[in-house]
């Protein structure tokens, strides 16, 4: 049987989930919800960059990115932060809708799956 690894698993959900050579992130927000679309889209970001690292593989191995938005008018300015940190040539597939986030405070959740 092929092993399966959570990472910061708690009652509802695992942060990151590892199986076959595939990275699975949960949604991920920012610690900081006073924040700015700026400042939470870089913390996002940062938080992805570790738990990837964490389970071996980076941003370039990214297969797939599902992004959701408190307000669809900040896409330009997550998409200037999200343009930034991807690789060259490297963008996933992706969707980024509008929806109402668990926290109202919350603007942006990211979740990303990639490969080792």
């Amino acid at each position: 049987m092929a092993k399966i690894t959570r990472t910061q698993p708690n009652a509802i959900l695992s942060k990151a989930v590892e199986f076959h050579g595939f990275v699975y992130l949960s949604g991920i927000t920012a610690d900081d919800p006073a924040k700015d679309i700026a400042g939470q889209t870089a913390e996002v970001l940062a938080q992805i960059d570790s738990l990837l690292e964490t389970h071996g593989t980076d941003k370039t191995q990214l297969l797939t990115a599902q992004i959701w938005l408190k307000h669809i008018t900040d896409r330009p300015a997550m998409n200037k932060l999200w343009t930034a940190w991807l690789p060259e040539g490297g963008a996933p597939t992706r969707a980024c809708v509008q929806a109402e986030l668990a926290d109202p405070r919350l603007l942006v959740e990211i979740m990303v799956t990639a490969c080792k």
